[in-house]
């Protein structure tokens, strides 16, 4: 391993120059060495048929470098874009959020009965819930670029159209011929509890200066992000949301409402020893015109790993950097979007999505964050049981394609 390589893995380690412009600058670096060494790579290969150890060592250092500098600079720009939600103070005429910081503070209820839960505890202030939403969006991946709707009930049932009324051309004298009814059906999207149950010393909690509802949308915030975006990959629907992987998968050829159509690369497990892109470019155009002006591209770190390997016929390569701190890298022109409950590449796998997530699938919350202070189970410390309800399901069948590693 080469000391700038080194140096490299150092800065992203501890966040490079301290601030996102540095961090950046470092990351562009990286992907710089990165392409050198892969030009490197497959010059052996073309010229002796095989790689190197170290090279093929350095490629891989540099790749865990760029996902790490990545993931460094989106953590500082999220932290730079939260606000504070009380301030340091609170307003004389805000009582419900007065009164929900002593709950949580001291445990005192009398002032809480306007946001008291029939199951126990009490709302949010409306900015905590607010704040839990911001944050949610900002880290997880899948509601980052799906629709997401409020509702107030537990199901929420959206009408579809399958097909339209028949339409037609006439002349203006001529008769008008009776037109088919439209075909209109409905999806339910239930909607599950999550919950997050986190904790605090009371040494911590009589802090006069701790903001309690910024203290709890950022303690909650992880744990919400990673059980919803695995449920929205995978979820089974069962007292969870319905992910996008788990409808039924058939060949682009065969495709019908209720399944998700899907383009093989011709291997079981990997790409074609040949051509390796224009599978890629087959799954970008078994998306309609429409999909494709909003599509984003969705899998893993490592999937996205080995896509940087690859280049189009003019020698460019099909993966490019990020244009500015907090943007997302793109692949073929299309943003990607890393979400780690992807699956990795395999034999019979999808591991790579591409579609207008916007249009395809749909996040549900229901109104309110409930909280509920237990001081008994964990002594000396306090536990908070944070639940929200949350559902989700594809909505538009056609707006999401899949690349399966398999043979047909």
């Amino acid at each position: 391993m080469s000391e700038e390589t080194s140096n490299f893995e150092i800065k992203a380690a501890t966040g490079g120059e301290g601030d996102v412009a540095g961090m950046f600058s470092t990351f562009m670096s990286a992907f710089e060495q990165f392409k050198q060494t892969n030009d490197a790579r497959l010059a052996e290969i073309e010229r002796r048929g095989r790689v190197d150890v170290l090279t093929e060592d350095k490629l891989e250092r540099l790749n865990a470098v760029l996902d790490g500098a990545k993931s460094a600079i989106d953590r500082q720009a999220l932290d730079r874009a939260r606000p504070r939600l009380e301030g340091g103070r609170i307003e004389a005429n805000d009582e419900y959020k007065q009164g929900f910081a002593a709950y949580v503070k001291r445990g005192e209820e009398k002032a809480l009965s306007i946001g008291s839960n029939p199951d126990g505890g009490y709302l949010v202030p409306a900015e905590t819930e607010t704040e839990i939403s911001r944050l949610l969006t900002g880290i997880s991946p899948i509601r980052a670029i799906a629709s997401v709707r409020q509702v107030s009930s537990s199901v929420y049932r959206k009408p579809v159209t399958l097909a339209g009324p028949a339409v037609g051309w006439v002349a203006e004298t001529a008769a008008r011929p009776q037109t088919a009814s439209q075909t209109i059906d409905a999806l339910d999207f239930p909607t599950a509890e999550l919950y997050a149950m986190p904790a605090a010393t009371s040494a911590f909690l009589d802090d006069a200066a701790v903001d309690v509802g910024q203290w709890i949308a950022e303690e909650v915030n992880a744990a919400f992000a990673a059980q919803e975006t695995a449920a929205f990959i995978g979820g089974n629907g069962v007292n969870k949301p319905r992910g996008f992987l788990d409808v039924p998968q058939v060949a682009e050829a065969d495709w019908a409402w209720e399944s998700l159509g899907y383009v093989a690369t011709g291997e079981a497990g990997a790409f074609p020893d040949a051509h390796e892109s224009d599978v890629l470019i087959d799954l970008v155009y078994a998306l309609k015109a429409g999909y494709r002006q909003n599509a984003n591209w969705v899998m893993n770190r490592r999937t996205q790993g080995a896509l940087r390997k690859l280049k189009d016929a003019d020698g460019n390569y099909l993966w490019q950097p990020a244009a500015s701190p907090g943007g997302r890298a793109s692949l073929m022109g299309f943003e990607l979007v890393e979400a780690e409950d992807m699956p990795d590449i395999g034999a019979g796998t999808t591991p790579i999505a591409f579609g207008d997530f916007r249009r395809g699938y749909l996040v549900v919350d229901r109104q309110g964050v409930n909280v509920l202070r237990d001081p008994y189970s964990a002594k000396p410390y306090v536990l908070f049981y944070t639940t929200k309800r949350v559902g989700g399901g594809v909505q538009d069948f056609d707006a999401i394609k899949l690349l399966k590693f398999a043979a047909e």
